[in-house]
């Protein structure tokens, strides 16, 4: 509770993550709304979902993809992945493009896989695609140890995904 008191975006966002998990979609969005004006970009990421399915909030496209933005502007690569996927929507291959180069960059797997389809379609470069492979695998790289590993294969048995717990 201490660092809640003091305001750490961090405890914040694990705070608001975990009232959403209770279902406390008010509390959530308060606690997350300060995480993230503090710049903690799960935060963000977890409001634009807020923002997408309505839960706790009205449902608002514009708020949204504001927090998507800011989520991948701060260093979320499932944001980043998520605004490449919604660029595609709109027909804008070159901008979903973009986006998914840069997450794969910051180790996203989905966007890695992306870039190689766009690569295969002739929208991706030879030498950006061998850029990003390669700031791929030192993105994993540098993530490695067996702490996580560990966190990884728990999660796993749980069934849930890694990518969204909080890496503020």
């Amino acid at each position: 509770m201490r660092r809640i008191e003091v305001s750490d975006p961090f405890a914040l966002c694990k705070m608001g993550m975990s009232r959403l998990d209770e279902g406390n979609y008010k509390s959530a969005s308060e606690y997350l709304s300060k995480a993230a004006e503090l710049g903690d970009a799960t935060a963000h990421y977890n409001l634009s979902v807020m923002y997408r399915e309505g839960e706790g909030v009205e449902k608002d496209e514009k708020k949204e993809l504001r927090h998507l933005e800011e989520a991948a502007i701060i260093g979320h690569p499932f944001a980043r992945h998520i605004l490449g996927v919604t660029e595609q929507r709109k027909g804008r291959r070159n901008r979903a493009v973009k986006h998914w180069i840069i997450a794969a960059k910051l180790g996203e797997d989905d966007s890695l896989e992306n870039v190689k389809m766009a690569y295969r379609c002739g929208l991706v470069s030879k030498d950006d695609l061998a850029s990003a492979l390669r700031a791929y695998q030192a993105a994993i790289d540098a993530t490695k140890s067996p702490q996580r590993d560990e966190v990884e294969a728990a999660c796993k048995g749980l069934g849930l995904d890694s990518r969204f717990l909080s890496n503020s």
